[in-house]
């Protein structure tokens, strides 16, 4: 039986980086799963599709295969075999990531990905539908929050530590129209899972969640093994 631990959350609120860190302390694979709709939003854009024409992008799924591997302390994404973890955090995909993800047929190929990883090895899945489609039957449910500020303060440090020039404001546009967009739409929207337990990160530095959340996964263990 795999340990299976799902981590949710909107765009900024330290899961992604949380996540693996809290999978390199405990030796298992963080799945991100944010970078697989990354991954299939790029490869739209390289081919120059119209994310808004649903069917254009759902007739690429079939051929895309996404696979996911930690080295050291970075999940690494590949899209048909090709690295592309540093192409896929980009303003231009960011603008696009939320319309691809609403698509039923995108969402059925990469949940049924995601749902094979973590049904053969032990996981630590992190993004915006684990607890409430995904892994329904998750052992531990974990909801990070954050101010749409320090979110958008995040990405927008992110960013310019990767050498793009954004403006701050531009970002904390942006992240609040993705914020809508994730939370409205109809397929799998973001929200609260059932029986999750909340962590605000606004204040908390990235060593305070790992350790808030080990801590949790200790005291869900020992009452399964008690």
């Amino acid at each position: 039986m795999t340990l299976k631990i799902a981590i949710d959350g909107p765009a900024g609120s330290g899961k992604t980086t949380t996540a693996k860190l809290v999978a390199k302390r405990l030796g298992i694979l963080p799945v991100d799963t944010g970078a697989m709709y990354r991954a299939v939003s790029y490869e739209c854009l390289r081919r120059n599709i119209d994310v808004h024409d649903e069917k254009s992008v759902e007739s690429i799924i079939d051929n895309i295969n996404i696979d996911q591997k930690a080295i050291g302390d970075e999940i690494h994404t590949y899209l048909n075999g090709e690295d592309v973890s540093d192409k896929i955090r980009t303003p231009e995909v960011d603008k696009v990531v939320s319309i691809v993800s609403s698509y039923k047929k995108v969402r059925d190929k990469l949940v049924e990905i995601q749902r094979k990883l973590a049904n053969t090895q032990d996981v630590v899945i992190e993004g915006r539908d684990i607890g409430t489609i995904v892994l329904k039957d998750a052992d531990i449910k974990i909801f990070m929050k954050a101010s749409l500020k320090e979110r958008a303060k995040r990405r927008f440090n992110e960013l310019r530590a990767k050498g793009v020039n954004v403006n701050f404001e531009d970002v904390l546009r942006e992240l609040k129209k993705r914020d809508e967009m994730d939370s409205k739409r109809e397929l799998a929207p973001l929200k609260i899972p059932e029986g999750a337990i909340i962590i605000d990160t606004t204040n908390k530095t990235i060593e305070e969640q790992v350790e808030e959340i080990i801590k949790i996964i200790k005291e869900v263990k020992n009452k399964i093994h008690t």
